[in-house]
């Protein structure tokens, strides 16, 4: 009976695990639709397609998050940093 209980709650946890995945997975998407809008209007008025002192206080803001989230602000940091920087890479698209 105990392998069935077991069986039973990675089956919940997995499925719960999927549907967090998958929110990641929409909310991601709907951050780059904002960003695709942003990179537009970078491009129609010449502006860097870097903000380096609005990626500095993001990064604090979102490490001070995952702190009070119990996230380890170091991972949510490198996190950030990959979107941030697919977020410049597609800019350099939109502009090429």
């Amino acid at each position: 009976m105990k392998n069935h209980d077991c069986a039973v709650q990675l089956t919940f946890f997995r499925q719960t695990i999927d549907n967090l995945d998958a929110a990641l997975m929409y909310i991601l998407s709907e951050r780059f639709r904002c960003t695709s809008e942003i990179g537009k209007l970078k491009a129609k008025y010449n502006l860097p397609k870097r903000d380096e002192h609005r990626e500095k206080n993001q990064l604090a803001r979102l490490k001070k998050i995952a702190q009070e989230a119990n996230l380890d602000p170091e991972f949510a940091e490198k996190l950030m940093l990959l979107v941030i920087n697919e977020v410049v890479c597609r800019h350099e698209k939109t502009t090429a």
